[in-house]
């Protein structure tokens, strides 16, 4: 407490320092004063000591730090750089809890009160924080604040400016008019002196070229000047930049100028190039041959492992994507694998040679690859070369002679897995005697693909118990199951009684089935096809809570009407839903199941069951209202009265969408699940989706319009792709299996083309594919 009273500013500043260390509320209500007078003080140092020490207070004793708002917003109008900084963000942190308060905050400081450039940065961030806040608020076209941002551009400061530019950059659905400014200010900084403006405009301009390239194309001469920075970050940002935003001529160029940089930057940096290289050759699918031969001329280079992996892994994905790239893609692997320092990688490809060698013109020029692998090697790849040479010889039946000589060759090998591999690889083939015809099971045993999905095999084998008879694979289900029973309740009421239907995690959509098969009326429908997941009718928190479930069938649809009355001092009589189909006219009404009583909390279902032309995904609209005979109920005895007054309550409508007749079903193997339909029944077509946010709006759109179940992950579009390939399978109304391969591509105004494959054991529901996609 002396030094807070000291003559020497310096004592005065530290001692604010300590101060703003205490935690006891009732010894910093004593030395409060001291604080806020320390915060209007003169000298700057003194100042800023206490509006730091009050940025640490808040977060421990926030009431006291609230009263200084005064005298912070008098700090906020000091001409002190610091001062008025720390001013700025302490004032925000106390009112950041109340939106209006900061939109007020903002509103007054962007009128050019603000002189301290970082203080002007902060002020920046906020009025971007606001704009986003206001994004979802606003309707209209302005954007407020834009004009505030937009001068900042023009300020003295570096700091300010880069700021400004970033801040625009960022806004959610910024058009290229927006951009404009910024990127021209982003553009002189490329070409600035200071080595952290440079590295500052080219990280911004590479995050704006993933969802703007166009408007990045103008910066592109002075990026390609950055390829010779001496700062390797620069160097690599630039060239990133430039991959993301060429053009197919511009392709060769970039290469040539590439190939000089990649020696002289780190593993980190070089993995980054592999990935942007991948994305524009599958943007510029006929540059391949050039993109290609540089992947294969920098995989002969030194590199560590991560590096190879991804060269690897891009080849792989352009092999799978480009088929014009198989066999130049196949040679370059293999000539890899011959100096290959890495076992992981040399399995890997030795694996996939044996899935795609096979198909190509002249599968044999790879065999010396393979086999050099058996000799060359350690005990794991040799292993892995000797499956490889028997998908050859299973595959290619030219082939098998040779393959067997060569499999025989391998059991004198001093490995027991080798030895063991081969050996049952010959007993596949032939006998040691003749190469005989391969029998097929022995094939789907050995090659073929796991018909079961792998969630499934884990469920199963975890609730095997160990007997006599051993575990029957046959007996994994081969549905992935994703519909859970989940009915709608009262929040903080468990439903009980006869109504309620069974919980828990084992209940599926096979206790719907069951609850349908036990009503008469519906026992001549059918088998039931599909259960939905309940769509809420009313809003939470109502008196009323009410869900449906939509069961398909042949030709069929029943409404199962979840009903819970949350009333204490009613029971509810004669309950029935009243259902308008005027908007849905393939549908015609052919029974109404009431629900006798409904009392309170104890929830009850009312059926509505509708006709409709059987194995026809037949859509529409209908209207919900929710009629009953309302009787009080006596607290004291908890009888009703006999008299009661009809009432309704008018609900939701609801939809039958074309995703209602598929049934999410999974493959654990597209691809062989994709081939084993053929081509006979395929149907193939381009769309275009218009404008959209983003690809993975897009992606999101057309899954749920098929309701079909994402493959392999392909769901997940990452943030800087512009494609994407997405698998999806399911089984349509009838039991009809249904694979889809959508190939999304977007450009730079936003507009998404797609194109749709589809196979089906029936043509006719390949064609009604592309029907609901037509016109949905």
């Amino acid at each position: 407490m002396k030094d807070m009273n000291s003559k020497t500013d310096m004592y005065r500043a530290n001692a604010i320092r300590v101060l703003c260390r205490i935690t006891d509320g009732t010894l910093l209500t004593q030395i409060e004063r001291y604080l806020k007078q320390a915060i209007v003080d003169k000298n700057p140092v003194v100042a800023s000591s206490a509006l730091v020490s009050g940025i640490h207070l808040l977060q421990t004793n926030p009431e006291i730090v609230k009263r200084w708002s005064n005298e912070v917003q008098e700090a906020v109008q000091s001409r002190a750089a610091l001062v008025q900084f720390h001013a700025l963000a302490l004032l925000h942190q106390i009112r950041q809890n109340d939106r209006l308060a900061v939109i007020k905050l903002v509103t007054s400081l962007t009128r050019g009160t603000v002189r301290s450039p970082l203080a002007q940065c902060l002020l920046i961030r906020y009025t971007s924080q606001v704009i986003r806040e206001s994004a979802t608020s606003t309707q209209t076209g302005d954007r407020p604040f834009y004009d505030f941002l937009e001068g900042c551009l023009r300020h003295k400061a570096e700091m300010v400016i880069f700021e400004a530019a970033k801040a625009i950059t960022e806004l959610q659905g910024v058009t290229s008019r927006e951009l404009t400014p910024a990127i021209s200010v982003l553009q002189l900084f490329l070409s600035s002196s200071k080595p952290v403006l440079r590295f500052a405009a080219v990280r911004t301009l590479n995050k704006v070229a993933m969802t703007h390239p166009l408007a990045v194309t103008n910066c592109n001469i002075d990026m390609e000047n950055l390829i010779s920075d001496q700062n390797r970050s620069i160097a690599t940002l630039a060239i990133t930049t430039l991959l993301k935003t060429g053009n197919e001529t511009s392709v060769d160029r970039l290469m040539k100028q590439i190939t000089n940089f990649m020696s002289d930057i780190a593993d980190e940096f070089k993995v980054v190039v592999v990935e942007a290289i991948r994305s524009l050759c599958l943007k510029f699918p006929l540059k391949y041959r050039s993109l290609m031969n540089f992947l294969s001329n920098i995989l002969r280079e030194e590199g560590g492992f991560d590096y190879k992996k991804t060269i690897v892994d891009s080849i792989v994905i352009l092999i799978r994507d480009i088929p014009d790239a198989k066999e130049s893609g196949l040679l370059h692997l293999c000539e890899f694998i011959e100096d290959c320092e890495f076992t992981y990688l040399s399995t890997q490809i030795l694996h996939f040679l044996g899935i795609e060698g096979p198909k190509t013109s002249d599968p044999s020029k790879y065999i010396r690859y393979i086999y050099n692998r058996v000799h060359l090697e350690n005990a794991t790849v040799r292993a892995s070369a000797v499956s490889t040479l028997a998908r050859f010889g299973v595959t290619v039946e030219s082939l098998k002679p040779q393959i067997f000589v060569l499999l025989r060759r391998c059991l004198f090998d001093n490995d027991d897995e080798v030895r063991d591999r081969a050996t049952l690889y010959l007993k596949t083939l032939g006998d040691n005697d003749a190469v005989t015809e391969t029998e097929k099971d022995a094939i789907d045993f050995l090659f073929g693909s796991l018909d079961v999905p792998l969630i499934n095999l884990e469920t199963s084998l975890k609730n095997y118990e160990p007997s006599e008879e051993p575990f029957d694979i046959g007996s994994v289900p081969k549905e992935i199951k994703s519909q859970q029973l989940a009915e709608k309740k009262a929040p903080g009421k468990k439903p009980t009684g006869h109504g309620a239907p069974p919980t828990g995690p084992t209940a599926t959509v096979d206790a719907y089935e069951k609850l349908l098969s036990s009503i008469p009326q519906f026992a001549a429908f059918g088998k039931l096809f599909k259960s939905s997941a309940p769509v809420e009718l009313s809003e939470a928190e109502t008196e009323y809570a009410v869900n449906v479930v939509k069961h398909i069938f042949d030709s069929h649809v029943v409404f199962q009407y979840n009903c819970t009355n949350t009333i204490p001092e009613q029971v509810l009589e004669n309950v029935i839903v009243v259902v308008d189909a005027s908007e849905a006219e393939e549908f015609t009404e052919v029974i109404s199941r009431p629900l006798r009583s409904l009392p309170y909390n104890s929830p009850g279902q009312t059926f509505v069951a509708f006709e409709k032309p059987e194995g026809v995904p037949a859509v529409g609209k209908f209207s919900n209202m929710l009629r009953f005979i309302v009787k009080e109920v006596d607290p004291s005895t908890g009888e009703a009265e006999e008299d009661g007054v009809e009432d309704e309550y008018q609900l939701e409508d609801l939809e039958v969408v074309a995703a209602d007749y598929m049934l999410k079903e999974g493959v654990s193997n597209f691809k062989n699940a994709w081939d084993s339909l053929g081509p006979d029944c395929e149907r193939v077509d381009e769309y275009g989706l218009g404008p959209r946010e983003s690809l993975a709006e897009a992606v999101g759109a057309v899954i749920n319009l098929l309701g079909m179940q994402p493959c392999e992950g392909t769901e997940v579009v990452a943030s800087n792709s512009r494609s994407h390939t997405c698998l999806l399978s399911g089984v349509y109304i009838g039991n009809v299996r249904v694979l889809v391969r959508l190939s999304f591509g977007i450009d730079s105004s936003r507009e998404v083309a797609m194109k749709l494959a589809v196979r089906s054991s029936d043509e006719i529901v390949s064609d009604v594919i592309h029907e609901i996609v037509a016109s949905g």
